[in-house]
């Protein structure tokens, strides 16, 4: 099934993956589902977990790669921060102060749109829309929708998901 010199993925992310199969049509339609379970526990996507995947649902590589990079979700390079914390920049949430939220929030964590802090406990990024446009400007913390934020609120709450993910 999977090489055991490269193997990325553990036996419990695979059963995971394998517990899923029944609920979809076929193999192809567990490489989304397959991907998210790998980024939940590695906190991004390498490219050898790519190979493992494509191993386990018996699939060429490329095809779960092309999966992959279709979605801005998943991180290849380096793992994402305990806590991805996505700010929307809708329209919605840029006419409410969307865009100097994520400028705030980057500049009190000390990083870029996109980066880490160096305690790899959050990834600050833009969002294009979370669909929550009647509470704007919105964050996604991990599975928490924060609504109606400005940079001091935002900041504040975004404590509180980092303190449940360590």
């Amino acid at each position: 099934m999977i090489a055991q010199g490269r193997r990325v993925i553990s036996e419990a992310m695979v059963a995971e993956i394998e517990a899923l199969a029944p609920r979809y049509p076929n193999r192809r339609a567990l490489v989304l589902p397959a991907l998210h379970i790998v980024n939940r526990e590695l906190l991004h996507v390498p490219l050898d977990a790519v190979v493992d995947i494509a191993a386990v649902l018996g699939l060429p590589p490329a095809e779960v790669q092309d999966t992959l990079t279709f979605y801005q979700f998943f991180h290849q390079q380096k793992p994402h921060g305990k806590v991805r914390a996505f700010v929307c920049r809708s329209i919605s949430c840029a006419l409410r102060g969307g865009d100097e939220l994520l400028e705030s929030l980057c500049h009190a964590n000390g990083i870029d749109p996109y980066g880490t802090t160096p305690d790899g406990q959050l990834t600050i990024e833009p969002a294009e829309c979370l669909g929550a446009c009647d509470f704007a400007p919105c964050i996604l913390a991990n599975d928490d929708l924060l609504k109606n934020m400005t940079p001091e609120a935002a900041e504040a709450e975004l404590k509180k998901p980092r303190a449940r993910a360590t």
